[in-house]
Formats: C-alpha cells, structure tokens, sequence
C-alpha cells in the first residue's frame, strides 16, 4: 500500500492545523494508519507554521523528509516557496493559494517578498498548481475559509472517498460554520478537478 506524505505551510491565523487535522481525521475515518507531527513556528504570532501528515498501511513516523512529499499545500505563495524542498519533484504536487501575506514587520518586505515564487517553481519543472483560494472564500462569503478550499482541491489527490470527507468535516466544523466549509470544500474540489482535466 502507497504511503502518503504531505505538508501543510501557512502563517499563524490562516488555518494550516485545522486542514492538517481534518486530512489526519479523514484518512483514519478511511481505515488508513495515520500519524500527524505538533504545529512547528509560532502560529500565535503570525509566524510561519508547517504540520506535517502521513498515512498508509503501516506509518512509524510522521515526518516528511524533504524530497518525499506527495503534496505540500501552501496557504500563501512564499511559505510554498519556503516548503517546496519536501515536494517529490518526479510524482508531488504544490498546491498554492494565490495569495501573498507581506510580513508588515519586515522591512522592506513587499520590495523583498518574492512574488514570482509560483513562477519560480514552475521553472525547475515542479507541479505547481495554483488556485485563489481566497478569493473564492471571500465569494463564499469567509476569507477564512480559504483554508478548506485548498483542502478541497487536495481531497482530488488522496485516495479517500468523498463521503468520508463529508462526514469528517461535519463532525469537525461548528455547526454555525459547516455550510459554508462544505461549499468551500466542493468549490475546491471542483477547481482541482477542472484544473487536472486541462493538464491531462
């Protein structure tokens, strides 16, 4: 049986343990042996933030070496970037939401934000796929859930059943919250699918 590795990327606020969370959720519900690593950064304070999940027949350790991942989903261009070693560069992945967070904190941070990085890994023949996720969210209604689009066009990736991932999220997600997830999730989803269609 195929093991799975993946790496969530984001900045603390954006969500990047909660899809890491729900995946892990997903794929025991799915009869997978799963393993998820503690947040790694400072989410509380903005920071850069990575989890790490993998899953299989049999996974004695949950973290990614850096050239093994069959996805890294990055909530924001630079922590893609920032991640894109762990990706395998023959059968990985990047999922990327289109979006750029420029560190107010730094100086100079917009001159030396690098926005050509979806561009740049491109160039060294990496799959990159792109989506605006938070754009969709924000049509959705919550910017927050960008989050769960991503995830959305991730669940195309994985082997587990739409069904499971219905019933995670809504055993997961708030109920004041659970609509709106589970059209953030099939928007996703539905991009992924359109998205591999063009490529094929």
């Amino acid at each position: 049986m195929k093991i799975y590795s993946l790496m969530f990327a984001g900045v603390g606020g954006q969500g990047s343990l909660l899809i890491a969370e729900l995946t892990s959720l997903a794929a025991v519900q799915a009869g997978y042996d799963t393993k998820q690593t503690e947040v790694h950064g400072v989410s509380q304070r903005g920071g850069s933030v990575e989890t790490h999940v993998r899953f299989g027949e049999k996974i004695h350790s949950p973290i990614v070496t850096p050239g093994e991942a069959h996805a890294v989903v990055g909530l924001e261009k630079l922590e893609a970037l920032r991640f894109a070693h762990f990706i395998d560069p023959q059968n990985g992945t990047i999922l990327v939401n289109d979006y750029e967070l420029v560190p107010a904190s730094v100086l100079n941070a917009e001159k030396i934000y690098p926005h050509e990085s979806i561009e740049f890994l491109k160039s060294k023949g990496l799959r990159v796929i792109s989506l605006p996720a938070s754009q969709t969210a924000r049509d959705l209604g919550d910017a927050r859930m960008a989050n769960v689009v991503l995830l959305g066009a991730l669940s195309n990736l994985l082997p587990i059943e739409r069904e499971v991932w219905d019933k995670t999220l809504r055993l997961r997600i708030p109920a004041k919250y659970l609509e709106g997830n589970l059209q953030a999730f099939e928007a996703g989803a539905k991009e992924m699918t359109e998205r591999m269609k063009a490529e094929a």
